[in-house]
């Protein structure tokens, strides 16, 4: 039995097709964080391969690569790069795991990849918001904001796919609003508004939306009078296994003690007598 899928990508699409360039300032953002990612590694690569929803954008910074479709199955040859960026659309995949896995497979040996997608502390203060206010209005819920994975969780999904010397960690981005209505207008123009499965498929009732606002500014005012909205960026690095790869050492093979490397002396510890 297959599991529910979380994403509608024909809805998806339609909101990416409607997005607006000048506000893919998230993009903008993970390109930053790629290229001086890029930097530490000092290595350059030849042949790149860009998984990515917005490939207009990332065209602009990487004019030789090879862009392919976040699609359930990805449009990449097996070992053909060595660099493959995965870029903003982890979020929605169906398959994360499958996603990774794939991309692996591209991978020459020794090959990189960088994957930078939204994680779950993304939008918690409109999620908040749009929760309490629609229990109080209709009293219930819908799902309105893709459930996004914990830097805690996501580490393991590299080590799933099979990459080696996996790392994973993630940067808060705070943006700010005039109110809740500004932030939802928004995340439309960026091609990131609601794409759930399970979405409500009719216009959320005018109530539900004002009660919302209301909720986030008394809750997430700042400072200036505008609204706080939290973006989180979770980037994950992995490398394609190759035999020149620095291999953890066996349990018990170390040569040197400790307290040699320390230069201090060992203590052996008090064994009480019974």
């Amino acid at each position: 039995m297959n599991a529910p899928l979380i994403t509608d990508r024909d809805a998806l699409l339609r909101n990416r097709t409607r997005a607006e360039p000048e506000a893919l300032f998230l993009h903008e953002h993970a390109a930053d964080e790629i290229h001086e990612r890029l930097k530490e590694v000092n290595r350059t690569f030849t042949s790149v391969a860009i998984v990515t929803g917005f490939p207009d954008f990332w065209a602009r910074r990487y004019p030789d690569a090879t862009f392919v479709a976040d699609d359930e199955t990805l449009s990449l040859d097996t070992g053909s790069f060595d660099l493959v960026l995965h870029v903003m659309c982890l979020h929605w995949a169906n398959d994360p795991v499958g996603q990774l896995v794939q991309t692996r497979h591209a991978l020459k040996p020794d090959g990189l990849m960088l994957c930078i997608f939204l994680g779950g502390q993304t939008l918690h203060e409109l999620r908040t918001s749009l929760a309490e206010a629609e229990a109080i209005i209709t009293g219930g819920l819908s799902p309105r904001i893709a459930p996004m994975g914990e830097i805690r969780d996501v580490g393991g999904l590299l080590q799933r796919a099979g990459f080696a010397l996996p790392v994973a960690d993630s940067t808060p981005l705070t943006a700010s609003y005039a109110n809740a209505f500004h932030l939802m207008h928004d995340l439309r123009k960026m091609g990131e508004n609601n794409a759930l499965s399970g979405r409500i498929k009719h216009l959320t009732r005018r109530n539900v939306l004002t009660e919302a606002s209301s909720i986030y500014a008394e809750h997430f005012r700042n400072d200036d009078n505008r609204v706080d909205a939290t973006f989180e960026f979770i980037t994950l690095t992995g490398w394609a296994p190759a035999a020149n790869q620095p291999q953890p050492l066996r349990p018990g093979s170390a040569t040197t003690r400790l307290a040699d490397a320390l230069g201090t002396k060992e203590t052996p510890l008090n064994k009480s007598k019974d």
